[in-house]
């Protein structure tokens, strides 16, 4: 993937111009139109579904735009995918959908571009790492909703106790910190979470970390690069091998080694935003820093970004745009974002959260956020990739995996599922 690396503050020149609240070109025009957006549940509970957050902005957009109704269903993340996939496949697309993947609706011919939609200003707000992360083809068609990027997140108490006086800086820092957290008695000195749920986004931050990539400047495919074997077989010998994640990585999820750090059995671990709440309700002392590298900081970190889009289906592209407009207003980005503990997609509102005290802790995160590499996700060959990473990469780090043989075998599946899109 193409990767843009700019400041916030260059990107945030966008956020100077006059934001507009009406569509792009014509449409189907006319008052009355009843839009459909299907989206995902960034909530834990009723209590702060994301429905909430919906029906707050949509009661607002409709007061000033009486003629355009929105309806909006919110559904959990492990259904909200093969939902829109199911209607789409049925001839009965939503006009919108947010969810966490549009290259393959894109190359189908089936999505507005975001130019056919948005208003200029709008459109050049958005941060431009995303804004690139989101073309099909040099064409943006996935719009931004929701990112965040990863740092390492370490147990003060934990660290204190066992004699540690700072994070650690690179990945010998890593093994002399774990190895003074298990003589201590930590369950988990360092979570290491390969199992199916998330394995993708873990093995991309080491790759990162050990100066690789799942793919060069280009968009090829490079997984069994030399650094990428060498960063998996450094996990292997060097944290597994002696015995300093604590439990199987490849039956550790994301979601279990998040609640063990909550309860204070993790001493370090790769971690995004919503850590900190999860900890912070639990009483954790924690502190956060840019993920080590082999020698010294990670060159980058990742960052992850969900997608909005827009299907041609109904016709409705001027009350979708005039819609869309609205949603990505500075005022509605913040709030989504602090609602959710997630950095805001456009530069305006990430300007406006790093003036803010009160989301200091968001601030580091939201740095990285410019120069952060993201999933290949404008590639169709992309999910069967992931799926594959998913079933073998925890495996390849115990005691008789090959992380060579691994990555190779990934790379003849992504190469073919490749050459196949073509």
């Amino acid at each position: 993937m193409r990767r843009r690396y700019v400041s916030l503050a260059a990107a945030g020149l966008a956020a100077t111009m006059t934001v507009t609240l009406t569509g792009c070109g014509s449409g189907s025009g006319g008052n009355d139109v009843a839009l459909t957006l299907i989206a995902a549940d960034y909530g834990d509970s009723k209590a702060n579904s994301s429905q909430h957050y919906w029906d707050d902005l949509v009661r607002d957009f409709q007061e000033q735009n009486p003629g355009i109704k929105v309806d909006v269903k919110v559904y959990n993340w492990t259904v909200v995918d093969k939902k829109v996939e199911d209607l789409v496949n049925a001839g009965k697309a939503p006009d919108m959908a947010q969810v966490g993947a549009y290259a393959d609706y894109a190359a189908r011919g089936k999505l507005y571009g975001a130019d056919d939609l948005l208003s200029i200003p709008v459109q050049a707000d958005f941060t431009p790492s995303l804004a690139e992360a989101g073309e099909y083809q040099r064409k943006q068609y996935g719009m931004p909703f929701g990112a965040s990027t990863r740092r390492l997140f370490y147990n003060k108490k934990l660290f204190a106790a066992a004699g540690i006086t700072s994070p650690p800086q690179n990945w010998a820092d890593i093994v002399s910190d774990a190895q003074a957290l298990k003589a201590h008695g930590v369950k988990i000195p360092f979570a290491l979470p390969l199992g199916p749920e998330e394995t993708q986004a873990e093995t991309l931050e080491w790759l990162l970390a050990g100066g690789g990539d799942y793919t060069d400047n280009i968009g090829k495919y490079t997984l069994n690069a030399p650094e990428n074997v060498k960063t998996f077989e450094w996990l292997q010998k060097n944290l597994v091998g002696k015995d300093l994640t604590g439990v199987d990585p490849a039956k550790l999820n994301r979601e279990d080694a998040f609640a063990a750090f909550a309860d204070g059995d993790v001493g370090m671990l790769n971690g995004h935003p919503t850590l900190m709440k999860q900890a912070e309700a639990k009483g954790i002392d924690y502190g956060t820093v840019e993920l080590p590298g082999a020698t010294g900081k990670a060159k980058a970190t990742m960052g992850v970004a969900d997608w909005m889009m827009a299907f041609k289906q109904n016709g409705h592209r001027t009350e979708v745009g005039t819609f869309l407009n609205f949603v990505y207003s500075q005022k509605n980005v913040l709030k989504f974002s602090a609602d959710y503990n997630l950095l805001p997609v456009t530069s305006s509102a990430s300007q406006a959260m790093l003036a803010d005290d009160k989301f200091s802790k968001l601030h580091g995160f939201l740095a990285q956020l410019p120069n952060a590499h993201f999933y290949p996700s404008d590639k169709t060959s992309w999910p069967l990739v992931s799926k594959t990473i998913k079933s073998r990469m925890g495996a390849t780090v115990g005691p008789h995996g090959n992380p060579s043989a691994t990555l190779t075998d990934i790379q003849n599946i992504a190469d073919t599922a490749d050459n196949t899109a073509e």
